[in-house]
């Protein structure tokens, strides 16, 4: 196998992965940056061999993915080794046909082949490896669910790959993916496992913890006012119990629009709906005065008058009415004038301009879940002279964003050093290949184990790399850090408990795939 190989030499772990994934259908968890592709890749190598005739599937969640993969491909194996090609919704249909049948190995979205099944372009009885990319992803009616279906039912000589930095944290969500997928083998590593750790460099890791600052706390105080009144509104109507947050507000206003939409038109339920959709956009301001920054939080009330403005909003209209909201603005925009912001934003400016000090050719990431966030942040790195771009996902109604081709061009830009900071929305997170760096920093903890093993995969794999976190105390940032902390933990039992049922010959995936379809 490793005589095709180019330019790459397979790691020990990998070698042991791909043997046993030769004889079963697999889900392989692995970090962000220990190398899954390859481990695709070699898996296709010995899959062509076996069967020379067979089709092998390639699915990425995204076009820009599915397009890195093939030239990952290309960049590694003979140049007449296959006849590779890439599937989009660009192509006409009749094209894809043609395509399909003549290539050997196929890179692709989901959404795609499944639209193709559907309207029995051509079947997958050739293909003898399907591979999911970020099979994290293949739950409910995903496309990726669909396809592997369709592959079941159709496929001659079957092998699946599934594979995924992490594939969530409650086991009954990770069965579905291995049912999904029939999966017959699982296989895990992280950085501190005794074949992976040979191969990495040291992962530093700082939480840097920032006060909640005293006149932030005014704001604070009025728009939990706001907040309070609708969540005791929402009880006093029986709408919600317990305690209220935002998981369990989304879980109520589903509910509350669920009856509205079979017929009940109780007036209880209208008011209730009004009350839940105004401590959802309050709760977001909340967080956006405890994590975020001064300028993200004016924009957002910006957003909230204009919609009230153009009448897209009876709630918004209560909202903003509140004298709360005014004072609230009416402070916000004084602290502004005085040209304060969150102490986080402080803090990571100052980090940033050491470790550039320390070493000039520096590359870091800054992740944030919010563009304004991300535009404040990147436009104050470059007053300090500190080269800094935004990379944000595409357009959406109403936002600004990037094209898939700015997109790339921004990522070839920072891999040949002609900026310093990569200022990143979750975009940044899943498999597009952006460089090593050497720092990583999240600007806020994100409550989910898949996106802090993805950000935190950006560093420290060839050099000794950084993972910085700054957290507002007493704050939502808190209660982040530890959920991520303990799903981690959790995911990691889970994983092991399916491994060992699989191994037990407790679970049969391929028997519960036939009842589950």
């Amino acid at each position: 196998m490793e005589k095709f190989l180019l330019n790459i030499k397979p790691r020990e772990y990998q070698k042991q992965i791909v043997e046993t994934c030769k004889k079963k259908n697999s889900l392989v968890v692995l970090p962000t940056g220990i190398g899954k592709t390859l481990v695709a890749l070699m898996l296709v190598i010995e899959r062509m061999k076996e069967i020379p005739t067979g089709k092998i599937l390639f699915l990425a969640p995204t076009r820009p993915l599915a397009e890195q993969h093939l030239n990952y491909f290309e960049k590694h194996l003979p140049e007449l080794f296959a006849q590779m090609d890439l599937f989009t919704g660009q192509v006409n249909a009749e094209k894809r046909k043609e395509i399909w049948q003549r290539a050997d190995i196929i890179f692709s979205t989901p959404q795609c082949i499944a639209n193709d099944l559907k309207n029995k372009l051509y079947d997958l009885n050739e293909v003898s490896l399907l591979i999911e990319d970020e099979a994290h992803r293949c739950v409910k009616n995903y496309s990726y669910t669909y396809v592997a279906k369709k592959y079941v039912e159709q496929s001659i000589n079957q092998r699946i790959l599934g594979l995924t930095a992490s594939p969530g944290t409650d086991q009954k969500a990770i069965k579905k993916i291995c049912e999904h997928l029939c999966i017959e083998n699982v296989e895990i590593r992280t950085r501190d496992s005794e074949d992976v750790k040979e191969y990495l460099q040291d992962l530093e890791f700082n939480i840097i913890k920032v006060e909640f600052p005293k006149r932030f706390e005014e704001i604070r105080d009025l728009l939990k006012k706001i907040y309070d009144r609708k969540i005791g509104e929402l009880k006093n109507r029986n709408l919600i119990f317990g305690p209220a947050n935002k998981v369990t507000l989304i879980e109520a206003q589903k509910k509350i629009m669920k009856s509205i939409a079979s017929g009940n038109k109780n007036m209880n339920l209208f008011a209730g709906a009004s009350a839940c959709a105004q401590a959802l956009k309050i709760s977001h301001a909340l967080e956006l005065i405890e994590t975020q920054t001064l300028y993200g939080l004016n924009e957002y009330f910006s957003t909230l008058k204009e919609q009230a403005k153009n009448n897209q909003s009876k709630a918004v209209k209560q909202i903003i009415s509140r004298p709360e909201f005014t004072q609230a603005e009416n402070l916000t925009n004084e602290l502004l004038k005085e040209n304060l912001e969150h102490p986080k934003l402080l803090e990571l400016k100052d980090l940033i301009e050491q470790r550039i000090k320390q070493n000039p050719k520096s590359k870091i990431i800054v992740f944030s879940q919010y563009r304004d966030s991300v535009s404040k942040i990147c436009k104050e790195l470059n007053l300090l002279n500190i080269s800094s771009k935004v990379f944000v996902g595409q357009r959406k109604k109403g936002e600004t964003g990037l094209s898939q081709k700015e997109q790339k061009q921004i990522i070839k830009d920072f891999s040949l050093g002609e900026f310093k900071v990569l200022c990143a929305t979750s975009i940044g997170e899943e498999g597009l290949d952006i460089p090593e760096v050497n720092a990583v920093v999240f600007y806020e903890p994100v409550p989910s184990a898949i996106r802090k093993i993805q950000r935190a995969g950006r560093t420290a794999r060839l050099m000794p790399g950084e993972l910085i976190m700054l957290v507002t105390k007493n704050t939502k940032d808190e209660a982040s850090y530890w959920s991520a902390h303990h799903k981690e933990k959790r995911m990691h039992s889970a994983i092991q408990k399916i491994k060992d049922d699989i191994k037990d010959n407790k679970l049969n995936f391929e028997d519960n795939q036939k009842k589950l379809f």
